[in-house]
């Protein structure tokens, strides 16, 4: 039986299934029965899992390869390739939703917005036309206390030295994943150049580029006043900054490491008893594996492009930096890379263990907000010291 009439007989509601394509690597047992499939959409790929109640192209003709979506995802319309999103995520038309993407409970994102190798955490939105490349942003309390990007927002991830290593945090792991953080709002028309690190409660006004960190929670406001335009001299060999891009650079990876083991020891239980929840919950650690993977070859590519600076006409105070980091990144390079490949074996303190056998499954955000005090703490110093453990290193790449 043709993929489409598997689907149909099943229960699959399609308004007008002959413009819907449905590629054979589908696994029609991977849709569930009630998800409502809209005129021009096409589905592609064997790891495709929809789960229930969720609808595709009620605004636009949708393309999904490859993605898993938990239970009530809307997807109104555009692209989506080898991404992971949980119970509740929506989609506005005109999305472009590239590999590396991880959307947990209802997140929202609106029309004309592109994503790529990016972690949106519960109940992060975005307004519309806005690009976020190579960032995890968390906060917030619930679907009515939440992060916020505003319209016509850019993550800046390639610089003029023509690298990727710009990943940044917007909020982080450890504390945002307990669910009770104060909001981050990222005022509209403005724009984030990577790596930041920004602490939750941060806001920034609209109409700012914001090009530092902020390392102190709480609600602070994020200001630089209006430039003037002019012309300097610039010289694109020069990598001023080395030590705080390095520092950026292994927080964004600890807390990448740190959000794998939340998966594996807090979520994979809530998540094992569905399985569209456990399609969700393999497609997270493989988008976690792709990002991780992501910022070792970014990183590797900027000290690779730093040495090739070497002995072209800088000062020897930036040589001698440039050296300095050329000359030990090797080593950073591959306790990085064995930290990455390690992290199945990290083992799990019983405590945590028994803590997330305990809790209820079913509502995530329920489940995680009935955590006590002193359980919130002691999960988020567990997710801390893995966090540190990555920043630790950055010692040895100065």
């Amino acid at each position: 039986m043709p993929p489409i009439a598997q689907l149909l007989s099943k229960g699959v509601r399609m308004p007008a299934p002959d413009t819907v394509y449905v590629d054979g690597s589908v696994d029609p047992e991977r849709i569930a029965p009630d998800v409502t499939i809209h005129p021009g959409c096409r589905l592609y790929g064997a790891e495709l899992s929809i789960g229930p109640g969720c609808v595709l192209g009620a605004e636009a003709p949708v393309t999904v390869t490859d993605c898993q979506l938990g239970a009530g995802v809307q997807l109104a319309g555009g692209f989506f390739e080898r991404a992971t999103m949980l119970d509740g995520f929506c989609a506005g038309s005109g999305a472009h939703v590239r590999p590396g993407c991880l959307l947990e409970e209802a997140a929202c994102i609106a029309h004309c917005v592109g994503l790529k190798q990016t972690i949106l955490m519960p109940w992060v939105t975005t307004g519309s036309l806005i690009n976020l490349c190579d960032c995890l942003m968390s906060g917030g309390t619930s679907r009515s206390c939440h992060s916020e990007v505003g319209s016509s927002y850019v993550h800046f991830n390639f610089t003029p030295h023509q690298d990727k290593a710009t990943p940044s945090l917007i909020g982080n792991v450890p504390h945002g994943v307990l669910l009770n953080q104060p909001p981050i709002f990222l005022g509209g028309q403005g724009g984030l150049v990577g790596p930041c690190l920004l602490e939750h409660g941060t806001v920034v006004p609209a109409g700012q580029v914001w090009r530092g960190d902020v390392t102190v929670p709480g609600q602070l406001l994020a200001a630089v006043p209006s430039r003037r335009t002019a012309a300097v001299p610039y010289d694109p060999r020069r990598f001023p900054g080395i030590a705080r891009i390095v520092r950026n650079n292994l927080a964004y990876i600890g807390n990448i490491l740190a959000l794998d083991l939340w998966y594996r020891a807090v979520r994979a239980p809530l998540m094992r008893g569905d399985p569209f929840q456990a399609a969700c919950h393999a497609g997270a650690r493989r988008r976690l594996d792709e990002i991780l993977t992501e910022r070792l070859l970014r990183l590797d590519e900027f000290a690779n492009k730093v040495a090739q600076c070497l002995d072209d006409g800088l000062s020897a105070s930036a040589t001698a930096k440039h050296r300095q980091f050329v000359a030990r990144w090797p080593a950073l390079k591959a306790a990085l890379a064995g930290s990455v490949a390690a992290r199945q074996a990290v083992p799990v303190p019983p405590a945590v263990a028994g803590l997330a056998a305990r809790l209820p499954a079913g509502d995530y955000p329920a489940a995680i907000g009935s955590l006590s005090p002193d359980d919130g703490r002691m999960l988020s110093d567990w997710l801390t010291r893995q966090v540190e453990e990555a920043v630790s290193l950055v010692a040895m790449g100065q």
